[in-house]
């Protein structure tokens, strides 16, 4: 109840008549059953204005320690947040913990309902599009759910009346929804994994425009590449070449 007040009162208005927000192509949203929308990341502002535009209710997994609330009333108040929207906790420490995040979102698609995950991790830290991180693969083949690719532009922040932070004109590109059906259940292969993610990417490559490196986010935002950058790991698209061996079906 709570996602759909709070976008139909607040957000969607703010976003579609405050920030002037446009969607193209919203016909390639699935009307219903579950699938796994996937999109750039260049700014805080995505999770607010991708959410609005797509007509369907999307379920973001989240940071499992920002649903504990304690420090004050603003972890409280997020915590509450998050919980009545419906939002997902994800565990990413591994172990036992993790593989429990993983069933949770399984059981949300299993409901026919669509979750939203950004593969490179992270905010892109120069406007590229990074690497993306495989765990989106090892969902989408162990629930064989289609993949809706997203892309998103114009979300950062801009100076507005009266020194006002504000964006202007963001503009969400719904792409075709992809199928890597031939190779659900092969989610333990590293091989499969990463083409279908590279893939995916590929195709949000397609519908932005951005720049790909060949790298991970994280690695120059807070790690060995933080004063180098990536321009030693542009490249044309992500992956590329033949997809791995589909394994053929026994006969009856």
């Amino acid at each position: 109840m709570w996602y759909t007040v709070f976008k139909a009162v607040i957000f969607k208005p703010l976003v579609k008549y405050g920030f002037r927000a446009k969607i193209i192509h919203a016909g390639n949203v699935p009307r219903r059953g579950g699938a796994i929308l996937v999109s750039n990341h260049i700014a805080v502002m995505d999770s607010l204005v991708i959410p609005a535009m797509i007509p369907r209710r999307i379920t973001y997994p989240a940071k499992a320690e920002l649903f504990v609330g304690k420090g004050g009333p603003g972890p409280a108040i997020v915590a509450w947040f998050l919980k009545a929207v419906g939002m997902v906790p994800m565990d990413r420490g591994g172990g036992r913990a993790s593989a429990t995040s993983l069933n949770n979102i399984s059981e949300v698609l299993s409901s026919g309902a669509l979750v939203g995950i950004y593969p490179e991790g992270t905010r892109s830290p120069d406007g590229r599009l990074y690497k993306g991180k495989t765990g989106l693969a090892r969902m989408v083949l162990a629930n064989d759910v289609p993949v809706l690719p997203v892309g998103v532009v114009g979300t950062h922040k801009v100076r507005g009346a009266f020194g006002i932070p504000w964006i202007s004109r963001p503009v969400v590109i719904v792409g075709e929804p992809l199928q890597f059906s031939e190779f659900a259940g092969r989610d333990r292969e590293t091989r499969v994994l990463r083409w279908v993610t590279d893939e995916t990417l590929a195709a949000i490559q397609e519908l932005t425009g951005q720049e790909y490196a060949d790298v991970y986010a994280s690695r120059v935002k807070h790690g060995d590449l933080k004063d180098r950058g990536s321009d030693a790991f542009v490249t044309r698209r992500p992956g590329g070449g033949q997809p791995p061996g589909v394994i053929a079906a026994p006969e009856a």
